[in-house]
């Protein structure tokens, strides 16, 4: 008695920027890219947005009621090819993207 088990790989693409526009714009472009290889797409998923806040003295040394505060916010999303190609994972290593956008690309194996 045998078993067999199938491997279905997944590509989990995740994007990250300070700008949502810049974003958007970014996750339209890699839509659009593995649209033209009828790719099978989850997302774009929202992931939650990191907020961090940093007060500051506005002086060096005196006046500590005098402060200043920054704000910055990292928008996530995340989009899930299915049985990707081996032409579209060299296309999506291929792809380059503007200042600001960092993208992360992970290959998993699921068990079916």
């Amino acid at each position: 008695m045998s078993i067999a088990i199938k491997m279905k790989q997944d590509i989990y693409i995740r994007i990250k920027a300070f700008d949502c526009s810049l974003l958007e714009k970014c996750i339209r472009e890699f839509i659009d890219q593995l649209k033209q290889f009828n790719a099978d797409l989850s997302g774009p998923i929202a992931l939650p947005r990191k907020d961090s806040k940093f007060i500051v003295n506005r002086s060096p040394h005196v006046d500590k009621k005098s402060r200043e505060q920054f704000e910055m916010r990292i928008s996530k999303r995340l989009i899930i090819v299915h049985n990707p190609t081996s032409t579209m994972m060299k296309m999506l290593a291929d792809l380059s993207f503007s200042a600001g956008v960092e993208v992360d690309l992970k290959v998993r194996e699921v068990n079916i």
